[in-house]
């Protein structure tokens, strides 16, 4: 079996505050250019590729699973905004998103530019084989019980 190269793992990064006060910072993630992406209610997405960039996806209002397909798997790793966590997309992975709940989940993604945007970096590519929905649903739950 084949070992992802380092170029293509997808990392999750649990993220530390300090407190201050009421409130509780958490380090920011240094980018060339910051988004805020909803993604939709009840949504289960297509893979899709970046060639030009790295994705730096942070939860920060409600909870969904990333899906990414490295060596002919699927990954499933879920994300809410009850534990801060960065997960790391480099160019050439192709990822998705499950959002199981009944209201948009809301992600800032800090991403770090490799070269120009291409027009294909977020055309779908469809899914080469069903997810495995109970199996991102138990990724989910797990996460929550660990909270």
């Amino acid at each position: 079996m084949n070992t992802p190269t380092k170029a293509r793992t997808v990392q999750v990064r649990y993220l530390e505050s300090i407190k201050g006060g009421m409130a509780h910072f958490f380090t920011p993630q240094a980018s060339h250019e910051t988004m805020l992406v909803q993604i939709p209610a009840n949504t289960i997405d297509d893979l899709f590729v970046h060639k030009t960039h790295t994705d730096q996806l942070l939860v920060v209002k409600g909870e969904f699973v990333i899906v990414t397909l490295v060596n002919k798997q699927y990954q499933y790793i879920p994300l809410t905004e009850k534990r801060p966590a960065v997960v790391i997309i480099p160019p050439g992975v192709l990822h998705g998103a499950i959002n199981f709940r009944d209201e948009p989940a809301v992600v800032v993604n800090a991403v770090l530019r490799h070269r120009p945007p291409h027009p294909m970096d977020y055309v779908t590519r469809g899914r080469p084989f069903p997810y495995d929905l109970e199996a991102a649903k138990q990724a989910l739950e797990q996460l929550k019980v660990s909270i």
